[in-house]
């Protein structure tokens, strides 16, 4: 019996060593289980963080740079076109000056009209630059011809472009650049009559003849100083002459354009032979 319940103890004690290590044997054979049912939810976890970091990450610059650079452009477009709408406002007149370095536009707003717009420009490099005006200015009795429609003693100012030969006047030089020929006294005129061999011309009447009816010029204060507009030049009989610039005297002149004696001296200064200035006489039309 005792022997019996030894074994009995001994097989009892083996029942429980096994009770006592089969929760151990079970868990390593479940822990699996229990591994797989928790690593869902620990490797779960991970994937969102990526996930959201991810488009947070790649989305932003984009979004961020592109405005940027499309918004230079809209910048920097007007600026360019700016100067652009600028530059072209010079007077389209110039266009006739040729490649004159200085140029006087004197443009009425219609034929018959007595007045006008003066304007002086230079040339800066391939540009016009306004150097005095604009001004008004008297022409003709009768206003600015059409072109080719001048005539002697008709009272209008030719239209066209023209040069100038030289600069006089009854008063001393003023500071000049061109020749300036001094109207010392009344036997200085110009010679007018269509029929003399010196039409359109300076002429002393002390040493020439000046045909009938000369063009004083001791005038004063008309032609204190001026500049003779090289109009008709090859003293074309009928066509035309004595056309100057010259001092006003408050309304139209014979054919010629007038200025203010001060704006006037400021502009005969300022032309320089060398830069071949030129008159555009002409109407807006």
């Amino acid at each position: 019996m005792r022997r019996s319940c030894g074994r009995a103890a001994v097989a009892l004690l083996a029942v429980l060593l096994v009770a006592a290590c089969g929760p151990g044997s079970p868990g390593e054979a479940g822990a699996p289980g229990t591994t797989l049912s928790e690593e869902p939810t620990t490797t779960a976890a991970p994937n969102p963080t990526p996930t959201t970091a991810l488009p947070t990450t790649t989305t932003a610059p984009p979004t961020t740079s592109i405005p940027r650079t499309t918004a230079a452009p809209a910048t920097s477009g007007p600026a360019t076109s700016g100067p652009a709408t600028t530059a072209p406002t010079a007077d389209p007149a110039l266009a006739r000056a040729g490649s004159a370095g200085q140029a006087i536009v004197v443009t009425a707003t219609r034929y018959g009209a007595t007045t006008a717009t003066l304007t002086a420009y230079e040339r800066q490099g391939d540009r016009w630059a306004v150097a005095f005006g604009p001004w008004p200015a008297n022409v003709g009795t009768r206003g600015i011809a059409p072109p080719g429609e001048k005539r002697e003693g008709d009272g209008r100012t030719p239209s066209g472009v023209y040069g100038f030969d030289f600069l006089f006047g009854v008063a001393p030089d003023p500071g000049v650049q061109f020749p300036y020929r001094r109207v010392t006294d009344r036997s200085i005129v110009w010679d007018d009559d269509p029929a003399s061999p010196r039409y359109n011309t300076w002429v002393d009447v002390d040493e020439q003849d000046a045909g009938v009816e000369p063009e004083p010029m001791y005038v004063s204060p008309a032609y204190d100083h001026g500049a003779v507009i090289a109009y008709n030049t090859a003293r074309t009989p009928g066509l035309g002459s004595a056309i100057f610039l010259h001092v006003s005297t408050g309304g139209p002149t014979a054919g010629c354009v007038s200025l203010p004696a001060g704006r006037l001296v400021e502009v005969l200064r300022w032309l320089d032979p060398i830069r071949s200035p030129r008159i555009v006489l002409g109407v807006t039309a």
